[in-house]
């Protein structure tokens, strides 16, 4: 067997429509388009939710709210998920979440939050930290630095 000998299996491939090329073939004068409007002349389109003239949904519907486009999104992690990925003396920043699968993707902003006990130091060199969390690290003789 080679490459030549190959061929796509039956009804996998079909002839391309020819429009235009006369009554007999079916899809002569108008090709399929109707009689006249505008969606038989050449570029007749209409854009995406346009109605016909009447007031499209998006009008009709209320409005409400706000959508601040410079918010910052952090990714939240707790203690208990430093306890459980990381040991005694670890130097945890965003590398590290990385590594040990913590954060997901490279880029995500973190922030640390106090929810669980932490019983070993560590050292956290993150930009953002709870004043909670702070205390709990420092308690158990860790350090915090904040990185900018």
């Amino acid at each position: 067997m080679d490459l030549s000998s190959l061929k796509a299996p039956a009804g996998a491939t079909k002839k391309r429509k020819r429009v235009g090329r006369g009554e007999s073939s079916g899809w002569g004068k108008t090709a399929g388009r109707g009689n006249k409007g505008q969606k038989a002349r050449s570029g007749g389109k209409v854009r995406a939710g346009f109605e016909g003239g009447q007031m499209p949904l998006a009008r009709r519907l209320p409005k409400r709210g706000f959508r601040n486009p410079f918010r910052e999104k952090y990714v939240a992690v707790n203690l208990t998920d430093i306890c459980r990925k990381f040991s005694q003396g670890a130097v945890i920043n965003e590398e590290a979440l990385l590594a040990s699968g913590v954060l997901r993707k490279k880029g995500d902003k973190v922030k640390i939050l106090a929810k669980g006990d932490i019983n070993f130091p560590v050292t956290i060199k993150l930009s953002k930290i709870s004043q909670a969390a702070k205390e709990k690290i420092t308690a158990a003789g860790g350090t915090v630095e904040e990185v900018i």
